[in-house]
């Protein structure tokens, strides 16, 4: 079994059973926790676990190849076959567990459910606190690169001013954080949560940073916009006008009078929609279903990498050896973490809490598609873009979302 300096996060009970609209959430106190503490963390995989991921890895049955030549029915067999012998018999989790275990990690409960978070503090003075969130199919791991340019800025080419003491939680059902054994862990809640750790960690004011589902809870707080939060930075940011909600229901093309920029937003966006929502509608309506991914590490990896169509060729140009951003390792790290923990369906359960069973609420499926919709932010907020993003934020589009957009 893993061994850890605290108890091992497992499933809390939680009382909320509905999906509140984040407008009519109270600021947050500690809702009546009866715990406050913050427990020190660490995470040791047993040889016994690595020892059975590798073992499964190797007796992987294997379909037949696909009958087509490129990625048209999904992720193909030969990428899949070099990730599962590199997997096997190069990938060293211990590295990961070592720069895990190297920056200070806590687990306290909030909302009747313990949380996982890493807590690094700048040695500059007035250091700016800010919380980071991750996103599906990702975890902290992705945030460790960040941690010393942001907290140690003049090791790193910058200057004292722009120290920040971080906060990196792992969501409910991820990676360490406890898995909810009850309904109710939707993004506002999730939200408020952050809210709290923030408060317990003794921060008067703070900014909030997030990306996919963390750009989500980050503009969740920024409609919250308590009196601590100075500003909020995405770089998936919800900006689709109506108008072009509207067209991507009716699939009838782009309404006219687009500009160069917003075309092609539009056009990554119907792209985006049309091929690279099959995961999250399976999520959003029967995660449950999805025992494959709890079970098969190859499964597993699979239901990762096919997320959408641009990152899945980015993850398999990585595998095939060709200059990528990514690594093999970066993308392993995070189907790792995922495995050892069995966090696979807890994980996919945040799609089944966002999706709505109504005509209201924060919806992904094609005809009702809430995802990139402006939520009402009224705070200072900067948005970063990518080239690989989803959808290129055109700058008129931000504009109209965002009143106070300040980059």
């Amino acid at each position: 079994m893993s061994t850890q300096t605290t108890a091992q996060p497992t499933p809390t009970q939680t009382n909320a059973t509905t999906r509140p609209d984040p407008s009519a959430i109270p600021l947050p106190g500690d809702h009546g926790s009866a715990n406050l503490s913050i427990r020190p963390f660490e995470f040791h995989a047993s040889d016994e676990e690595l020892a059975d991921l590798r073992s499964r890895i190797t007796a992987t049955r294997w379909p037949d190849r696909e009958t087509v030549d490129d990625d048209s029915q999904g992720v193909q067999l030969a990428t899949m076959q070099k990730l599962a012998e590199y997997w096997a018999t190069k990938y060293d989790w211990r590295k990961v567990e070592a720069r895990l275990n190297a920056f200070p990690s806590f687990i306290t409960e909030i909302d009747g459910l313990d949380i996982h978070f890493i807590h690094v503090r700048s040695k500059h003075e007035n250091a700016l606190p800010l919380i980071v969130t991750h996103g599906w199919p990702g975890s902290i791991i992705e945030q460790l690169k960040i941690i010393g340019p942001l907290t140690d800025p003049t090791s790193h080419g910058g200057t004292a001013q722009d120290a920040f003491d971080l906060v990196i939680p792992s969501m409910p059902g991820y990676g360490f954080s406890a898995r909810p054994i009850d309904p109710g862990w939707n993004p506002p809640r999730i939200a408020q949560a952050w809210l709290t750790l923030m408060k317990r960690l003794g921060y008067d004011r703070f900014v909030a940073q997030g990306g996919d589902w963390g750009a989500l809870m980050t503009e969740i707080i920024g409609v919250m916009a308590p009196p601590e939060l100075l500003a909020i930075h995405t770089n998936m940011p919800s900006t689709v006008p109506p108008e072009i909600y509207q067209a991507l229901r009716d699939g009838n093309g782009p309404p006219a009078g687009l500009t160069v920029e917003e075309r092609r937003a539009f056009d990554r966006l119907d792209l985006f929609f049309t091929h690279g929502l099959a995961y999250a509608q399976q999520m959003g309506q029967r995660p449950q279903t999805l025992y494959g991914i709890a079970d098969s590490p190859i499964g597993l990896a699979a239901w990762f990498l096919d997320h959408d169509v641009l990152s899945y060729r980015m993850i398999a140009r990585a595998f095939d050896g060709e200059p990528e951003g990514m690594s093999r390792d970066d993308v392993l790290d995070n189907i790792t973490i995922t495995w050892l923990t069995n966090t696979a369906i807890s994980a996919a359960r945040l799609y089944w809490e966002a999706m709505p069973r109504t005509s209201s609420g924060f919806g992904i499926e094609r005809n009702n598609v809430h995802f990139f919709e402006p939520f009402g932010v009224s705070v200072p907020t900067a948005v970063s873009q990518f080239p690989d993003e989803l959808y290129p934020v055109p700058h008129s589009w931000a504009e109209r979302t965002y009143p106070k957009l300040i980059h």
